[in-house]
């Protein structure tokens, strides 16, 4: 048996979908990390790999066995403005594996040119790798539905930035890397079969039980419409910020995908904009709902042939408006319900939301730390203490968040809220460890400029425990110094 399952499906849709391609081999692959814990999850033989044997498979240098490379077709609207013809200029999917009968993609990134990559190289530097490796799998022990990291290899090659890099290629793994975009490109073109067998394939891979709905495409984007918004209600809740929300990056699966300049914020701020590229802030933070919204009409328009019932036009419009305006609906309360756990409070109120509200506009007027705002507050208790020193000192009103605090206890008094179990409840969704840009930044300067992995190692081992205070690690858990702070994150391409 294989040590790598394969179970391969999407190469079946034909040509149309993707092109054949294999990695382009690399000077001197070494294993950097390798995530045994997914690896086992996905049915991966681990140990029947050594190390050398890893880095030549994850780096693309050897193709194992069952392994059918393929690079996606798809297009995009980036920025706002329509790309006809992207598809994955620097990522190839080696093969699929099925595992709890969920199926998984096993794609490399960085592992060289496809018909896809117009003037680019196809490859990563190691900065953008160790990135995407450290923020994805966050994301999953934060609970954030993402893609997964499964290796991180060094290539032994340089690239060319804005000077030279040294390279690098991470193995990600997804429930499908299909994305809006995939559907754009068929639909700009004409191509309504292949819209309509795209979408059968969707529907039997990741959303079997809609196959016996009375329009299995319309109950489709309902399902999309529902995932994404309540994604972008855990982005949300993180101080998360994407960064690159075009179509081309929004997962279909309804996963966090294409970890570019992303970033967790530190001093909280609605209009929060790091990527180098969004000088307009399109995709700040406060914007993120309303884009995820856009996107999902581009996917609607895609699906619009095939939500007609007859020749009329104006039910499908209507039907696919209908379900588009449903969106704000599930993200708020998808929202609020987590808003709500992340204050302690373990009932409804008609308030809740002023409640919360009010609470951020306090942390955006002083631009308080977001993540330790809320750790801070799951340590207090219904009675005022010297506790409230730990909160208060993240304010330049005290009066302020004073009187906040006490609407917050009342709240907690009617619904009869103790102490000890609500304390425990909120440090098990308010994290104490996130991963800050200054200290991913130092992880990619120590490898990139010193060959130096272990700031990276120490930040993935911290990460894998979000919730859990860790004693000896309190330099992780705070916010950046003033000579520290990372205004600009970039994509890495």
């Amino acid at each position: 048996m294989p040590a790598i399952p394969f179970d391969n499906s999407y190469i079946d849709l034909g040509p149309d979908f993707h092109s054949r391609v294999a990695p382009e081999p690399v000077a001197d692959p070494q294993l950097i990390r390798f995530n045994h814990e997914l690896a086992a999850a996905l049915g991966i033989d681990a140990d029947a790999l050594d190390t050398a044997e890893k880095a030549a498979i994850f780096s693309g240098n050897v193709i194992p066995e069952g392994a059918e490379p393929l690079a996606m077709v798809y297009a995009g609207h980036q920025f706002g403005g329509f790309s006809a013809r992207l598809g994955d200029g620097r990522a190839i999917l080696l093969g699929e594996v099925v595992a709890d009968g969920q199926r998984f993609d096993i794609q490399l990134k960085g592992s060289g040119r496809t018909p896809y990559s117009r003037s680019g190289d196809g490859r990563a530097a190691l900065g953008p790798v160790l990135r995407e490796y450290i923020l994805c799998e966050a994301m999953a022990r934060l609970g954030v539905p993402t893609t997964r990291a499964l290796a991180a290899v060094s290539t032994g090659e340089a690239v060319r930035r804005e000077g030279m890099l040294p390279g690098g290629i991470i193995t990600r793994v997804s429930r499908s890397f299909v994305r809006v975009g995939t559907f754009e490109y068929f639909a700009a073109i004409g191509n309504r079969d292949a819209v309509k067998k795209l979408a059968d394939y969707v529907i039997a891979r990741n959303y079997s039980d809609l196959g016996a709905a009375d329009n299995p495409y319309e109950a489709l984007l309902a399902r999309v419409i529902d995932r994404q918004a309540r994604l972008i209600a855990r982005w949300m809740q993180i101080g998360f910020i994407h960064g690159v929300m075009n179509t081309d990056n929004m997962s279909i699966a309804g996963e966090t995908i294409d970890y570019g300049p992303c970033a967790f914020m530190d001093g909280f701020d609605h209009n929060q904009v790091y990527s180098s590229i969004d000088r307009e802030g399109r995709y700040a933070y406060g914007n993120q709902p309303p884009i995820g919204q856009w996107n999902l009409i581009r996917f609607a328009e895609t699906l619009l042939p095939l939500l007609l019932t007859g020749d009329d036009s104006r039910a499908a419009v209507a039907s696919a408006e209908r379900l588009l305006n449903e969106f704000r609906d599930i993200y708020h309360a998808a929202w609020l319900d987590g808003m709500r756990e992340k204050l302690g409070l373990a009932t409804d109120a008609p308030d809740d939301a002023e409640l919360v509200s009010d609470f951020l506009d306090l942390l955006d007027r002083d631009n308080a730390d977001f993540t330790l705002a809320f750790r801070h507050l799951s340590s207090l208790g219904v009675e005022p203490s010297a506790q409230d020193e730990t909160i208060a000192s993240l304010f330049a009103n005290r009066a302020e968040i004073d009187a906040w605090l006490a609407r917050w206890r009342q709240r907690l008094c009617s619904e009869g809220s103790q102490d000890g179990e609500r304390q425990q409840r909120m440090q098990a969704v308010n994290p104490l460890y996130i991963p800050r840009n200054h200290l991913v930044e130092a992880a990619i300067r120590a490898a990139e400029d010193h060959g130096d992995l272990k700031p990276f190692h120490q930040l993935c081992e911290v990460l894998q425990n979000p919730f859990e205070t860790q004693p000896g690690r309190e330099e992780y858990a705070r916010p950046p110094k003033p000579e520290e702070r990372v205004l600009q994150t970039f994509c890495g391409t």
